[in-house]
């Protein structure tokens, strides 16, 4: 039962008396001193008044109840003697497994009462000491090392001899075992009767035969000794149900205390075990119990024992019996804090709180390595106080397990680390502490004793690094413990003072003893406040490890993962068929180019076995090829490493993959996968966490060979990357493949040089996940990984689809003779029709009305690659646009048109939404421009060809946003142009052509004049279409020509006239745009005198045709030439008419003088081209000023 009740209540109290205070303050002597305590466990019955003996009770005779069980004084009855119980070597290890919470953080000290006692009266006594000292974290455990009883041992066993020499070579050169004095056991006799007297109820002796006396009192003193040899084990006797379970405690090292007590003495607290019986009674509620001889005073020795005794139980009374010679005198009770100033016991509290707080700096100071034994000894009579390394003392023999600390501390820090693990999440400051604890625990356990907790160490040492969250670089600030060194206080209790060990030599200490770690000069010097501090950092290596990047985070963890499988498979029997693998030799990761792969057609079988395989494993079959016994340590142990190396493989696969190291990230994705399917083989039912990380994996390997396959160029570095191995790996897959062929995922993991396969890889990779999902009914509980492994699906599946279509464009690109569509063209059309079908169906099960928009896009594309494909591949003047083309453009912008319905409205997704508008837009325009081309006369009427050029064009112009302000505004706005013009030359054309409908005659005439003017306007915004813009103005020229020569008045041929120069002045903007791109190639040619002779005579850098600006300039100029010299025979013809007009005049005289200069220029066939464009310049500014003068005069 555990207890947290105030101090000094060993167990519940009865009556109602007032409670002892917890944390009271005592004002002894003057001086004060703080102490509180708490019980945390108590075995002890509850408090029952002792019975006062009568006057001349003889101490000498037995009691009746002598030395047999008694509750009154707990389950120990039959051996206890009072609080002089012999301390066990191992008490203060029972304690701290019991509160195992405590150890490494909160307490300072854990230790028997005897020994902290004996401690802190080591100024005063002249007896030796002799303790072991042990670091868990920031507690120190506290154990009597009892010399006598180990060379007792060696003289027997041989086991501590290298002890025994080093003590006789350093300390007591003659030592020899001295018996205790028969004055000992006589006083410890009377003081057991004296307690069994005190429990009886009538409070009367009744004393036994006499001869009952001598047979009772020889086993005391044989049960104390045999007590103590008892309880030692050999030094390497740890039962063998501890290394099956390490949580199951030793026989040896039980926690038998009464009472387990939280004791605080000033800043320093202490776990403390003690046996002290307690009685009910007087004016408080607990006392204890003493025996004194009448003719010895109390001395000093003796108060600091009783009064320690009582701090530490919180026991506020003390009862003195006084014998003379066994015959009880009187009773006389004394406060506890009274204590100190008894006559003859008189000492300063003050003092004994300076002993404690020196001593346990000077332990903390020195003592500072986890897992190493330290001896705390001083001699009988020496005032020098000396500290040994036993563990490195004991590195000089052969095994270390002669030190019988070794196992008890390993399992202690293992057990504390355990224990931390639990509460990791709410604390990950101390990961820090768990590491260090967990390393010390490996230094000492040996592999082929205690491979379970080596493999569980290294197993939890993984597990502190965090492989699914980015690293915090804050967690290395933490130190072991949150507290600074100052705040350590460590504390040693020590045993009662009777000199009845006194048989040590008081031999002289050597000068110098170069073995001690640290020595104190004189015990004096303990009294001093404040003389020893604890100035040295305790573990300076008990930060958390900086790992400086993910892959140096999971190499760690696989370290670890690597030391754990190397225990857990040296401790399986192995079979005798089971070759013996030899790490030293690579494991061959398989690799097919694909001449020898199976192609898609060898993975439908692969992924169907695959299938087929984890369907098995739900129902619960598995397989070991080592021997594993399922349910047992090693099996649950390896399952565990196998995941977490899985983890760790995944990890650095997808950090390979953010690097683009692509190589890289398959071989640990590979490794990954060899591990799970371990794991899988191992594994009699597969958790719903394994499946989902498993899909991941799958998913993952998915993505790197799409990577691979758009990364096809450097091939050969990823093939480097994936072959290389190191040692690590391939002790690792050594291990698994003593459990399986790790063959299972094969397919998806080869590096294959075939872009289709690897393509058909990364699917099948997602179509595995998404099954995976699907058969374990594991799609409502993830749905994020559900929607993703469908995202990537229908991505691949996209990319499998543009694939096949682009295959198919380069085997219509390579058809040059034959005019009927291959088979393989359908074949691949089909395939690629087929993937974009399925990866829309994966977008819309999932309302991802964007991804699903893009693949009906795709299959817009894909229709018009099929239209194209059907195209006569006759000569162009023979060709028409066939039915072919027709179905397969419209199926085109069937599945435009359904992905702008998917989409719904623009701002869901403005860049596809535009993109999908382009692409119907461009549609339309290739329809109408081919079926304006090569029109099908032979199947419709020209009427009707026109009407439906006429709206495809229209429908085109709906799709073509030329006023929204984007990258692709220019396109539109050129597209735009475009469409404007084929319409206003169709409109020009069937003018030209038409007889008759005078009415049709003038609506084509409005709209060929309405198309024209939005063309010029559209090509004006654009800066990078000169040659267009002036083949629109020459067409309107001769638009307006051709309707001039339908014109009878010289009035209304001469408005013409003038609307047709006013065209061509418009084109004045066309030619600066062309100038200004010629005077830039000039200099650059003047720069760079080399890269001009490279430059095609047709072609400028800057892209402009220079064979098709000399044909428009050349035509340019035959029709201005002409149109000024009508204009100047009408306005001559007119003059003689009608009389002269002074604007007339000018205009003619100004057209005259254009003309002149025109024609010469014409002549002169040395001009450079840049000369005429600049002549024309020249010209057109004339008449545009000309025409700005004499504008009212024509009008």
């Amino acid at each position: 039962m555990e207890e947290l009740c105030r101090v000094g209540a060993a167990a519940p109290l009865r009556g109602d008396v007032e409670e002892p205070k917890q944390g009271s303050v005592l004002f002894l002597g003057g001086n004060e001193v703080k102490s509180s305590a708490v019980v945390k466990y108590s075995s002890a019955p509850p408090q029952a008044a002792f019975a006062r003996l009568q006057e001349k009770t003889d101490l000498k005779l037995p009691p009746a109840n002598w030395l047999r069980e008694s509750a009154k004084l707990g389950p120990a009855g039959t051996t206890i003697l009072g609080n002089n119980k012999k301390s066990k070597p191992f008490s203060s290890f029972g304690m701290a497994y019991d509160f195992i919470d405590s150890v490494g953080n909160d307490v300072d000290v854990v230790s028997d009462s005897e020994n902290i006692k004996k401690l802190l009266k080591i100024p005063y006594s002249k007896s030796h000491v002799s303790m072991a000292v042990h670091r868990i974290g920031r507690t120190l455990l506290l154990d009597e090392l009892d010399i006598q009883e180990l060379f007792m041992r060696s003289s027997q066993t041989g086991d501590w001899t290298w002890l025994k020499e080093f003590y006789q070579r350093l300390i007591d050169q003659k030592w020899q075992r001295k018996k205790k004095s028969k004055e000992h056991w006589y006083q410890k006799a009377i003081l057991s009767k004296f307690l069994y007297y005190s429990i009886n109820g009538d409070g009367a002796a009744q004393p036994v035969p006499s001869t009952s006396k001598q047979h009772q009192e020889g086993p005391v003193s044989g049960e104390s000794d045999e007590a103590g040899r008892s309880s030692w084990p050999a030094p390497f006797e740890m039962p063998s149900s501890l290394s099956e379970d390490p949580g199951a405690s030793n026989q040896g090292l039980k926690n038998d205390f009464v009472r387990n007590i939280l004791w605080t003495f000033e800043d320093i607290h202490m776990l403390v075990g003690s046996n002290m019986p307690i009685f009910g009674g007087g004016r408080y509620p607990a006392v204890s119990l003493r025996l004194r001889d009448n003719n010895k005073p109390i001395n000093v020795l003796t108060g600091i024992d009783y009064w320690l005794d009582n701090l530490i139980c919180n026991v506020p009374e003390l009862v003195m019996c006084f014998h003379v010679n066994g015959i009880v005198q009187k009773y006389e009770m004394i406060k506890t804090e009274d204590i100190p100033n008894l006559e003859n016991s008189n000492f300063s509290t003050k003092v004994i709180k300076d002993i404690a707080q020196n001593i346990l700096s000077f332990l903390k100071s020195n003592c500072t390595k986890e897992g190493h034994t330290y001896w705390l000894f001083k001699a009988s009579g020496s005032d020098i106080v000396k500290l040994y390394d036993l563990t490195t003392l004991c590195e000089e023999t052969e095994d270390k397990y002669q030190n019988p600390f070794t196992m008890p501390v390993a399992i202690l820090l293992y057990k504390v680390a355990c224990n931390m693990m639990l509460k990791k999440n709410q604390n990950k400051k101390h990961y820090g502490t768990i590491r260090t604890l967990l390393l010390n625990c490996l230094k000492l356990l040996d592999n082929g004793r205690h491979p379970q907790i080596i493999a569980s160490a290294n197993y939890m040492l993984s597990e502190l690094f965090q492989l699914d969250e980015p690293k915090k670089e804050d967690s290395t600030d933490f130190p072991i413990n949150g507290n600074s060194d100052e705040s350590y206080s460590e504390e040693e209790e020590e045993m009662p003072d009777s000199d009845e060990n006194g048989s040590y030599s008081n031999s002289s200490d050597p000068p110098d003893d170069n073995k001690a770690v640290a020595i104190i000069k004189s015990v004096g010097e303990l009294s001093v406040p404040e003389k020893y501090k604890s100035v040295h950092r305790i573990r300076p290596s008990c930060a958390f490890p900086v790992c400086h990047g993910t892959e140096e985070r999971c190499r760690l963890v696989l370290n670890y993962v690597l030391e754990g499988l190397k225990s857990v498979d040296s401790s399986v029997k192995k079979e005798g068929d089971l070759p013996a693998a030899d790490p030293s030799t690579p494991i061959p990761l398989k690799y097919e180019d694909e001449s020898t792969s199976g192609g898609p057609e060898c993975l439908e079988k692969q992924m169907a076995l695959f299938l087929d395989k984890m369907g098995s494993f739900q129902k619960g079959k598995h397989c070991s090829q080592s021997g594993m016994i399922p349910g047992s340590w090693q099996y649950k142990m390896k399952l565990q490493l196998i995941l977490k190396s899985s983890k760790a493989y995944y990890v650095l696969s997808d950090a390979a993959m953010i690097l683009q190291k692509y190589g890289r990230a398959l071989r640990y994705i590979k490794l990954a996968l060899q591990c799970h399917d371990t794991y899988c083989c191992l594994c009699a039912s597969m958790l719903p966490e394994v499946l989902v990380f498993l899909c991941q994996c799958l998913t993952l390997c998915g993505d790197i060979q799409l990577m691979l396959a758009q990364n096809a160029n450097n091939r050969a570095a990823y093939l480097e990357e994936y072959n290389y191995q190191t040692k690590e790996d391939q002790e690792i897959l050594h291990s698994l493949h003593r459990e399986s062929r790790c063959q299972v995922f094969a397919w998806a993991t080869d590096l294959s040089t075939d872009l289709e396969c690897q393509l058909s890889v990364s699917c099948k990779c997602y179509e595995a996940a998404y099954e995976i999902l699907l058969f374990s009914n594991l799609k409502n509980q993830n749905p994020e990984q559900h929607i993703q492994v469908l995202k990537r699906m229908g991505n691949i599946r996209n990319e499998i689809g543009v694939f096949y279509m682009n295959q198919a464009a380069a085997v219509q690109t390579e058809r040059l003779v034959s005019k009927n569509v291959s088979t393989t063209e359908q074949q691949l059309w089909k395939k690629s029709f087929s993937c974009f079908e399925e990866g829309i169906q994966n977008f819309e099960s999932i309302d991802d009305a964007t991804n699903a928009a893009l693949l009906l896009c795709n299959t817009g594309r894909l229709m018009r690659i099929c239209a194209q494909a059907h195209c006569a591949t006759e000569g162009d003047f023979k060709r028409e646009f066939s039915p072919e083309e027709a179905l397969y453009y419209n199926k085109a912008v069937d599945y435009y048109l359904k992905a702008l319905r998917s989409l719904g409205k623009r701002d869901v997704h403005p860049a596809v939404w535009d993109s999908v508008n382009w692409e119907l837009s461009t549609t339309y325009f290739t329809m109408a421009t081919l079926q304006q081309d090569y029109a099908p006369l032979s199947r419709k009427a020209q009427e009707q060809i026109e009407k439906e050029v006429s709206e495809a064009m229209k429908k085109s112009l709906k799709y073509c946003d030329v006023d929204t302000v984007s990258a692709r505004q220019p396109l539109c706005q050129y597209r735009a142009a475009t469409i404007h013009h084929r319409l206003a030359s169709m409109y020009h054309s069937c003018l030209r052509n038409q007889v008759g409908d005078e009415h049709l005659r003038k609506q084509h005439r409005v709209l060929a004049d309405l198309h024209y003017s939005k063309a010029v306007r559209l090509f004006q915004l654009l800066k990078d279409a000169p040659c267009e813009f002036l083949r629109v103005q020459l067409e309107r020229v001769a638009f307006a020509e051709f309707q001039m020569a339908s014109q009878n008045s010289s009035a209304g041929k001469l408005k013409t006239l003038f609307g047709a120069l006013d065209i061509m002045v418009k084109a004045k903007g066309a030619f600066q745009l062309i100038r200004k791109e010629l005077v830039a190639e000039s200099e650059q040619k003047s720069k760079d005198k080399s890269s001009a002779e490279n430059v095609s005579p047709n072609d400028s850098p800057t892209g402009l045709n220079k064979e098709e600006v000399l044909k428009l300039l050349s035509i340019f100029e035959s029709r201005m030439s002409f149109l000024l010299l009508q204009s100047i025979k009408l306005l001559t013809s007119t003059k003689k008419k009608i009389g002269g007009i002074n604007e007339e005049e000018v205009v003619l005289k100004t057209n005259k003088q254009v003309y002149s200069l025109l024609l010469r220029a014409t002549a002169n066939k040395s001009m450079t081209l840049l000369e005429r464009i600049e002549v024309i310049l020249n010209l057109l500014e004339q008449l545009a000023q000309n025409n700005e003068a004499s504008h009212g005069g024509i009008q």
